[in-house]
């Protein structure tokens, strides 16, 4: 196909393409001015169903006010019919029904919650004030109630219920099995640390839920002071009459001191069972109701227990006060002793069971107590060892036997040292230093001032013979009950061999003296053959005429027989002291004490009998 061929056709071709866009927009143009028609019509519709649509959202608008406000009516109706169930159980009061009158209550408060929040409605300040009113009414009778539900099952404990909450070791019948034996068993001393105690029961665990409500409810509606009042006056009189049936008493210093020592001393060991019962058992207990009952009331359930136990505690320790303050005299250190130990024993104990501020004064009153009567102790002590030295009794031992003196002195000390651990932790507190070496320069201290009494005493006799005796009767005596004690640990093996030295001393001076006289009546000195004394009855070549042989027998008589009547009536206590004195202290006596007095005289009654060596054996 040639140029003007193609052409033509392009021609052609865009030709029928420009008159395709023509039909196009004709038609497009057609299809705006339809859609506008449509525009225009809604536009006219929904101007007209407007009105209708405003009605329709009213309605709706309507009906959920009306919803609403059904809804809120029958809450209200709800309210009144729940306040007026209330109202019919708290009329009836709590005997009934403790528990149904306590939720009656808790609903009574819901619903013044409620009424308060809607004081919009009309006739909300009547409801109010008739609901306040009404929950007033049933906060007092719930008073009523606590008050005679405590009251009624507040019962003092009997003695025998609270011996049974006690170690069997601390119960009235091991201890008067052991009231005789003052010794003390340091392995029961640990048993008891580790004792288990039971605190008696003091309400019936079934009431105490109940109480527990109440006091809660009382609390909620502002009624702490007279729960506060109600819990403490009720619980306080209880405690104080327990205490009381145990035989727990107010004495002053003045009572005190117008008291027999026998009966004085029989109380103090009883104030320190009491103490132990108090504490570890009626204090115990009462703290855990306390905390039983007032559960969730910190500050005031503390109060209340400083102010139930107060009375009980003031009249506890101004016994162990009046003991302290007392009059110092020996007997009273070990009962100062006692008394101290049961402090240090419960001092922890009170430290817990009084440990908030509340209790402080209580607390401080008990370490108060602990410390004077340490102080008196040490006081007293001392006053011992000089009492041991100015002993001024003029009642002579007529026989020289052990001064009742010694044997007091002796027994005193031996007691001291079953109290070892006591004074030693005694003398740390308020000395420092080495207390086991304080109580070992005490000790022998008292032992010296007791000899040094023992020399002024001995000086009382005329016959120096007795005085011997009398010397050798005490150290004797002193020596073999240290030997046999723990003093003897203290003191050490070189004080007792010194003093077993001074009793033979004595024992030698008694028969220098005693002896002498009746020993030179059968000896004579000077007209001897060579080599030594003679004893009367020598051969008659001896040089002794027979008219001084029978002046020196009847001399010996007479010197004997006034030795003899005057020595009957003196005493060697001791059996193996007065069977041979020079000797009994010495290891071993038999290596020593070959022959006994009818040997001797069988032997000397063999001699000059011509006896072969074969039949002396025999």
């Amino acid at each position: 196909m040639g140029v003007p061929q193609a052409m033509d056709a392009l021609r052609g071709k865009a030709a029928l393409v420009r008159e395709s866009l023509q039909k196009s927009q004709t038609i497009t143009e057609s299809m705006v001015s339809i859609l506008g028609s449509f525009d225009h019509r809604l536009s006219s519709l929904e101007t007209a169903m407007r009105p209708t649509q405003i009605r329709t959202h009213s309605i709706r608008r309507a009906h959920d006010n009306i919803d609403k406000t059904l809804k809120a009516a029958e809450a209200i109706l709800t309210r009144f019919d729940l306040t007026r169930k209330a109202e019919a159980k708290i009329l009836r009061g709590p005997h009934e029904d403790l528990q149904s009158y306590l939720e009656a209550i808790d609903q009574l408060r819901s619903n013044i919650q409620y009424f308060t929040n809607h004081k919009s409605f009309k006739s909300t300040a009547g409801v109010l004030t008739h609901a306040n009113n009404l929950l007033t009414k049933a906060i007092s009778k719930l008073e009523d109630e606590f008050r005679n539900l405590l009251t009624n099952y507040s019962k003092a404990v009997e003695p025998e219920c609270l011996f049974d909450g006690l170690p069997d070791s601390l119960r009235p019948s091991a201890s008067l099995a052991k009231r005789g034996d003052n010794k003390k068993d340091s392995d029961n001393q640990k048993n008891l640390e580790n004792a288990v105690y039971t605190p008696p029961t003091l309400i019936p665990p079934r009431v105490l839920p109940l109480l527990r409500n109440l006091s809660q409810q009382m609390v909620q509606a502002g009624h702490q002071q007279q729960l506060f009042r109600i819990y403490r006056d009720t619980r306080a009189s209880v405690l104080e009459q327990s205490l009381r049936k145990l035989g727990v008493e107010r004495l002053s210093k003045d009572d005190v001191q117008k008291m027999q020592w026998e009966v004085l001393e029989a109380k103090i060991g009883n104030w320190i069972h009491y103490m132990r019962i108090a504490v570890k058992l009626l204090f115990a207990g009462e703290k855990k109701l306390c905390d039983q009952i007032l559960e969730g009331i910190d500050s005031f359930r503390d109060q209340c227990f400083a102010e139930i136990t107060a009375n009980s505690v003031s009249v506890l320790l101004s016994f162990g006060e009046a003991i302290a303050k007392s009059k110092r005299s020996p007997e009273k250190l070990f009962v100062l002793l006692d008394m101290y130990e049961i402090m240090r024993e419960l001092q922890s104990e009170i430290d817990n069971l009084f440990g908030s501020k509340c209790c402080a004064e209580m607390r401080e009153s008990a370490q108060t107590l602990t410390k004077r009567l340490a102080q008196t102790a040490q006081e007293t002590f001392g006053d011992f060892e000089e009492a041991v030295a100015k002993d001024a009794t003029k009642t002579a031992v007529l026989d020289g036997t052990v001064h009742p003196l010694t044997s007091y002195v002796i027994n005193y000390v031996k007691f001291l040292f079953d109290y070892k651990t006591t004074l030693e932790q005694l003398f740390q507190e308020f000395e420092g230093g080495d207390p086991e070496g304080q109580l070992k320069i005490l000790t022998k201290r008292i032992m010296e001032a007791l000899q040094n009494n023992l020399d002024g005493k001995s000086k009382q006799y005329k016959d120096p013979a007795l005085t011997q005796l009398f010397l050798m009767n005490n150290m004797h005596y002193i020596v073999r009950s240290v030997r046999r004690s723990e003093a003897k640990d203290l003191l050490g093996d070189d004080w007792v061999q010194i003093h077993r030295r001074i009793v033979q001393q004595h024992a030698n001076q008694y028969k220098r003296i005693s002896w002498a006289k009746v020993i030179q009546c059968v000896t004579i000195q000077g007209v001897a053959p060579p080599g030594g004394a003679g004893i009367l009855g020598g051969d008659s070549g001896s040089g002794i005429s027979k008219a001084m042989v029978k002046d020196r027998f009847k001399n010996f008589n007479v010197q004997f027989e006034d030795l003899h009547m005057r020595q009957c009536q003196w005493n060697v206590p001791d059996s193996e002291l007065r069977e041979s004195p020079m000797v009994d202290n010495t290891k071993g006596p038999n290596k020593y004490i070959k022959y006994k007095p009818e040997d001797l005289e069988r032997m000397l009654g063999e001699f000059f009998e011509g006896k072969t060596c074969a039949e002396q054996k025999r």
